[in-house]
C-alpha cells in the first residue's frame, strides 16, 4: 500500500470578467424588449412580464460580485444572451482541453514534475463538450502523456470523486501519479434569460496532481481519506446531453434543457445531507473539530458554505478557516473547491489537517482529508 500525496495545483482563470452591474445591465435591457415585444399577450394575462433584475438581489442570494467566462460579447448582448463559442475543427484542440492544459502545467510546475511522471489523467467536469473521444485523452496527447486517460462526471462532486479515483489507484499500486483535471464551461449551459439563476455560474479550469508521497519533491498535502456518497434528485437538473428533445413544431425548448434548479429544496435538503457527510467522515478517521484548520467547500452559494462551516466546526468560521472564491469566480461547478486549495493552503503548517468538500446535482457528496508535511 502506498500513501496518495498532492504535491501540486493549477488554475487557468479566463482574461474576460462580468461584473454584477454588467450583467443586470444586460438582463434588464433583455427584460425590457420581451416585455415590450409580448405587451399584449402580457396585457391579455396569458405571460407573465419579465422582473428585473439588481445588484443587491444577485449578492444577497448568492454572495456573487462578479465571474470569469470564456465569452463576454454574447452573454452581455440582450438579443443573444449566452456565449458565443466558435465550433472548432476535428484537428484543433478542444476549448476544454485548452483550459486544461493550462491548468495541468501549472500544476505538474508547482510539484516540481514533468509530463513523463504521469500515469493516468482524469477528466472531472460537470459538463463535457463531446460524448468521445473522451477529453482526458486528448489532454492525454496534448500533454505527451504515456499511461491511460479517462472522462467522469459528478456535476459539481466531480473533483473530489476524481481525488478519490486518483488516491484509490495509487493507494493499490496500479499507478504512482495521476493528473486530475477539472475544466468547467458552466455558463456554456445556464440559462441568462432567467432572472432566479442568470448569474450563478462562471468559467474556470483547475488540476490536482496527486502522486505516490515518497516521490514528491517538496512539502505536500497527504491524502488521509476520502468518502463519497450520492442520492437520486431532479432538484438540480440539466437535460443539454447529446439526446435533445424538441417541440412538436421542431424548435428547440432551450429552458427546458438548460441548467434548472429548485433552490429551495435543494437549500432544505443538501445542507444536512453535507454536513452529516462531512463529520461522519470525520468521526470515523478521529478527526476532531479542534484538529481542523481550513474548510475548502465547494463555491457555489455563501449562505450554504456559512451553514456548513458551522456545522461542522460547532462555532461560527473564523476568517480565514473556510476560504470563499465565490465572490470572484461565482460556482464554477467541480473546480469551486479546487480554487479554493490552490489558493489558501500554502499557509498551513507541517501537520495541520483540512477538509476538501463538494456537493451538488445527484445529490452528491464527496469529502478528501489531507494533512500537509513539510
Amino acid at each position: 500500500m502506498y500513501t496518495p500525496a498532492i504535491t501540486g495545483t493549477g488554475v487557468f482563470t479566463p482574461e474576460n470578467s462580468i461584473s454584477n452591474a454588467e450583467l443586470v445591465t444586460a438582463f434588464n435591457a433583455f427584460a425590457d424588449k420581451y416585455n415590450a415585444e409580448n405587451a399584449a399577450q402580457i396585457e391579455a394575462g396569458e405571460l407573465d412580464a419579465k422582473a428585473h433584475s439588481s445588484e443587491e438581489f444577485i449578492f444577497k442570494a448568492s454572495g456573487i460580485n462578479s465571474r470569469y467566462v470564456i465569452d463576454k460579447k454574447g452573454i452581455l448582448d440582450p438579443n443573444v444572451m449566452h456565449p458565443l463559442l466558435r465550433q472548432r475543427a476535428d484537428d484543433e484542440p478542444s476549448l476544454m482541453a485548452e483550459m486544461a492544459m493550462d491548468a495541468a502545467q501549472k500544476a505538474l510546475k508547482a510539484a516540481g514534475k514533468t509530463a513523463d511522471d504521469v500515469d493516468a489523467i482524469i477528466c472531472a467536469a460537470s459538463n463535457l463538450e463531446r460524448a468521445y473521444p473522451a477529453v482526458a485523452i486528448e489532454i492525454q496527447d496534448l500533454l505527451g502523456v504515456n499511461g491511460f486517460a479517462f472522462d467522469m462526471n459528478v456535476a459539481c462532486s466531480s473533483a473530489t470523486f476524481g481525488l478519490q479515483t486518483a488516491a484509490d489507484m495509487i493507494r493499490s499500486g496500479s499507478i504512482s501519479s495521476a493528473l486530475v483535471v477539472n475544466p468547467e464551461i458552466c455558463t456554456a449551459h445556464l440559462e441568462w434569460r432567467d432572472r432566479d439563476c442568470h448569474f450563478i455560474f462562471g468559467d474556470v479550469a483547475t488540476a490536482t496532481f496527486i502522486e505516490r508521497a515518497e516521490d514528491a519533491n517538496g512539502p505536500y498535502f497527504e491524502v488521509k481519506s476520502t468518502r463519497c456518497a450520492t442520492e437520486y434528485s431532479n432538484n438540480i437538473r440539466n437535460n443539454n446531453g447529446f439526446l435533445r428533445r424538441s417541440r412538436p413544431d421542431g424548435t428547440a425548448d432551450r429552458r427546458d434543457m438548460q441548467f434548472m434548479q429548485n433552490g429551495r429544496k435543494v437549500f432544505k435538503e443538501v445542507l444536512p445531507m453535507v454536513s452529516t457527510h462531512i463529520g461522519t467522515h470525520m468521526k470515523d478517521e478521529g478527526i476532531q473539530a479542534t484538529d481542523l484548520k481550513r474548510l475548502w467547500l465547494h463555491q457555489a452559494n455563501k449562505s450554504m458554505n456559512d451553514f456548513i462551516g458551522k456545522k461542522v466546526l460547532g462555532r461560527t468560521p473564523e476568517a480565514g478557516e473556510q476560504p470563499n472564491i465565490l465572490q470572484d469566480y461565482a460556482n464554477t461547478s467541480s473546480a469551486g473547491s479546487i480554487i479554493a486549495f490552490s489558493q489558501y493552503s500554502n499557509d498551513l503548517s507541517d501537520g495541520d489537517y483540512g477538509l476538501i468538500c463538494s456537493f451538488g446535482a445527484g445529490y452528491s457528496v464527496g469529502s478528501v482529508i489531507v494533512q500537509r508535511h513539510g
